[in-house]
């Protein structure tokens, strides 16, 4: 049998999602029966979705963009080494330097990545320049827009380098922290590499209509500090002026990181790369390089489709194989600033004789190309800018004839865009992970194994949609059209343990009055449950007030963060949020909290959510802190649970010359009464005294806006990814009326939502949309608004506080230690370095520091 020490050592250099999708397609492949897999990587995290790296500013958790689960680095022989440089290569011994050891191989995977590059402009290190590439960064910049404005008074002045892909990302990110913002390229219009000049004077024309300053055409010729040092202004080049800026992204491209590569004597190519051949191996036949690091087939690739197809080729190769990279698809659909763009095929027509087939409605901000062959029959490829709805359907389609007038996939309600079923088997779907029509066919089929019958399972199962996403909606119309062609009816199960969705389980429970997960599934599912299941359930357990979600097996069914009632951040610590009803507190409160921070050496951050988060618990501390706040009279607010977070306030009537209503009582009476509603997702509510809107509670899930006659309510309104205006539900209702209102609304969409779906998805797919919740709501069309009322009186007669239920029970309290041997112990790995008068988390840039020998501050 084989051991670890008659195995074959593989090592990985960099720890992203190239280097996470190689030892996937390793495990999967049984490979840890012959290597054992060691990834180094720089940061502190593990591997995480760098796609979605801007919804991390629209109050998404770090740890909901880690890739997977989390049981791929737990399987035997294989370790993932965060925080973690390479800082060199033998190739003569087959070694890697790190952190002061080294490490031998058999084989050597290169998957460094690239580097944010910023051009050679003059005052570019001045405090306030920031690239855009980590979460590092994005927390970094996040941080400092924050402190500015708190500064400044004034909303900050954001300027940002380039204007492709990364940098319109920055912008949003800017507007969405609330910053104004001027993006400026040097090309003559906006994204150059993936839309043509008149998709590019369209972009921008949305973009300005979102607020967003644009300059193109426009070389930055120098960044000027101002009188405290910081960042003060941009000029240009050639006599173009200047704008005033407190903020400046660098957002120009990436380099590859090929500098151990370089160091190591590897050929790399004259634009940087680690030139390497079909099978992804560079000329040392040890040493393999995937991803942006990697020149293969005559370029270096910037997207993450590609470098997944060079992971499959290299795990394939480790194990014996012959697979090789021939090339990939660089299709993109993202929607950026909220504005849908897409590119596909030969997008700018450089095919020899290709026909343009365009509409444009610059009113309505649209633009939509596609390429055509010389006989108008064939697709070679397209851009779509405004309107991008017709790109699952035809970017599998390139290649292929379309079937009909092209003008009728452009101009609305124009023909329908295909169904899956016209898809030829060859036809590519899911780019990033180059997966076509028919290896989705074959594996709904199961022709190479079990039949996959879901969505879960064909994904698991095929790697489609597990990336971007933009896919999901094609993978799921094949799904349905091949259960349908077979005499299968489509399900809506929530998970392969439950053939049912959240709402009808939901349903079950209340009904039946059931109160455990494991008499849930011995009665109504199968197996032992799993990730998505189990969640949901302790969820539906906890909005049917069924007591403490660490009661009994209540506590193994919840989440990380749900299961010791906080969340955790990126270094392992915690974070402390009490509740601050409506944002008022008293200066006796204040100084509560002020001192809670200042003896557990808690850094402090006022929220854009009217509360104060305290950053850096250790778990065994949570208890002593949360007896101190308790005590101090404060309750648990929820911010780790898929509840309610707040609601958010201005001073209406109170204080404020223009509150034609008492915005702050309302809202105090609201949060009390919704607290610990646990609900399909997070909730979140703003009440606004008068119509200026200072609680901006149109960007909630329930907005309230005062009138002289009483409250508007609006719901659906969402942050996040996605950001949803919330729509005017009802007008001029009495306090007793809104709250009534607001208490239907909830329960009934607790009752009906899918898993993990807001409020805005929630009435956009509900049949009937919001006509119809109104009709449920505000008419009873249903039947069920006094069964509604009743479900929350029983909330409200039953609500406790978690954390003041925990610290009275003992069994309880011992599930908060650090280590299960040594329960008081600290971690001895938590670094932290001084910032603004407070501690936070040190870089792995830092940490390296550390080990060398300079003295940062390190928690004890």
């Amino acid at each position: 049998m084989d051991t670890e020490d008659t195995r074959k050592r593989l090592v990985v250099v960099g720890g992203g999602m190239v280097a996470h999708r190689l030892v996937e397609a390793l495990v999967e492949r049984g490979a840890t029966g012959s290597w054992t897999i060691d990834v180094f990587g720089e940061e502190s995290r593990p591997p995480y979705d760098r796609v979605a790296l801007t919804s991390f500013f629209s109050d998404r958790d770090p740890e909901d963009l880690v890739l997977g689960d989390g049981s791929l680095w737990a399987h035997e022989g294989v370790r993932l080494h965060r925080g973690v440089r390479v800082t060199a290569l033998d190739r003569t011994a087959r070694t890697v330097a790190a952190r002061g050891r080294t490490y031998g191989y058999d084989a050597l995977v290169l998957a460094t990545g690239s580097y944010a590059m910023v051009p050679p402009i003059e005052g570019k290190e001045t405090p306030g320049c920031f690239v855009y590439r980590t979460v590092d960064d994005v927390a970094e910049l996040r941080a400092w827009v924050n402190d500015r404005a708190e500064r400044l008074g004034r909303p900050v002045r954001g300027a940002v380098v380039g204007g492709g892909l990364l940098g319109l990302e920055a912008a949003g990110a800017l507007q969405a922290l609330g910053a104004e913002s001027t993006v400026v390229e040097f090309a003559p219009w906006l994204m150059p590499m993936q839309v043509d000049e008149a998709g590019g004077r369209t972009l921008r024309r949305i973009i300005e209509q979102l607020g967003v300053e644009v300059r193109t055409a426009t070389a930055t010729s120098r960044v000027r500090a101002g009188r405290s040092g910081t960042v003060r202004a941009m000029e240009f080049a050639n006599g173009g002026g200047s704008i005033g800026a407190d903020v400046v992204v660098f957002a120009t491209g990436v380099r590859p990181r090929d500098e151990l590569a370089r160091d190591a004597g590897l050929t790399i190519a004259e634009r940087g790369g680690v030139v390497c051949d079909e099978a992804c191996r560079t000329d040392d036949p040890d040493v393999y390089a995937i991803g942006e690091v990697a020149h293969v087939a005559g370029r270096t690739w910037g997207l993450v489709g590609p470098g997944y197809t060079m992971a499959e080729v290299v795990a394939d190769r480790l194990l014996g194989g012959d697979a090789t990279f021939t090339g990939a698809d660089l299709s993109t659909k993202l929607k950026l600033l909220g504005v849908d763009v897409a590119s596909f095929g030969d997008a700018f027509a450089g095919t020899e004789g290709s026909l343009e087939v365009v509409y444009a409605d610059p009113v309505g901000g649209v633009y939509k190309k596609l390429v055509m062959s010389d006989d108008a029959k064939t697709l070679l490829g397209g851009i779509l800018v405004g309107d991008a709805e017709a790109y699952a359907s035809l970017r599998p389609m390139v290649g292929s004839e379309l079937g009909a007038d092209p003008t009728a996939w452009l101009v609305p309600d124009g023909v329908t865009p295909v169904s899956g079923g016209s898809l030829p088997d060859a036809a590519a779907v899911c780019s990033c992970n180059n997966v076509t029509a028919g290896a989705i066919r074959c594996a709904v089929r199961g022709e190479d194994g079990e039949p996959c019958h879901d969505l879960g399972a064909l994904k698991g199962c095929t790697k489609a949609g597990t990336s971007c996403g933009s896919c999901l909606p094609l993978v799921k119309k094949l799904l349905d059209e091949e259960l349908t062609a077979a005499g299968i009816e489509t399900s809506n199960a929530l998970c392969e343990h439950f053939a049912m969705s959240r709402a009808q389980l939901f349903d079950v429970v209340r009904v039946t009055g059931i109160r455990t997960f494991s008499d849930l599934v011995a009665s109504h599912g199968t197996g032992r449950g799993c990730d998505i299941c189990r969640p949901v359930v302790a969820s539906i357990l906890a909005s049917l007030e069924t007591g403490h979600v660490l009661d009994g097996e209540a506590a193994a069914l919840q989440d990380t963060n749900d299961h010791v009632m906080a969340n955790m951040q990126k270094d392992g610590t915690y974070s402390v949020v009490p509740r601050i009803p409506g944002g008022e507190v008293t200066p006796e409160g204040l100084i509560a909290i002020g001192q809670v921070a200042a003896d557990f050496g808690l850094y402090t951050k006022i929220t854009g959510g009217q509360r104060i988060d305290l950053f850096g618990a250790r778990i065994e501390q949570l208890p002593a802190i949360w007896k101190r706040l308790v005590d101090a009279g404060f309750e648990s607010g929820h911010a780790y649970g898929k509840s309610l977070r707040t609601v958010k306030s201005c001073v209406g009537s109170t204080w404020c010359r223009f509150g034609v209503q008492d915005s702050v009582g309302l809202a105090i009476a609201l949060e009390l009464r919704y607290r610990g509603l646990r609900s399909p997702h997070k909730l979140k509510l703003g009440v606004s005294g008068c119509a200026r809107e200072c609680a901006e509670a149109r960007g909630k899930d329930v907005g309230v806006i005062a009138t002289e006659k009483g409250w508007n309510v609006y719901v659906g309104g969402n942050g996040g990814f996605t950001p949803k205006h919330a729509q005017l539900f009802a007008e001029d209702l009495s306090t007793d009326e809104l709250v009534r209102t607001i208490d239907r609304f909830l329960m009934y969409y607790i009752r009906t939502a899918d898993r993990l779906q807001r409020t805005a998805p929630w009435l956009e797919s509900v049949e009937g949309g919001i006509d119809h919740v109104r009709s449920v709501v505000l008419d009873d069309s249903l039947g069920i608004a006094a069964d509604l009322d009743a479900a929350m009186a029983v909330h409200v007669d039953k609500y406790e506080d978690e954390w003041a239920a925990t610290l009275a029970d003992p069994d309880k309290l011992q599930k908060f230690a650090s280590f299960v041997n040594s329960p008081d112990t600290p971690d001895p790995d938590l670094v932290y370095v001084a910032e603004r008068g407070q501690r936070r988390p040190a870089s792995p840039q830092e940490r390296a520091t550390l080990i060398a020998g300079t003295t940062l501050e390190v928690r004890s």
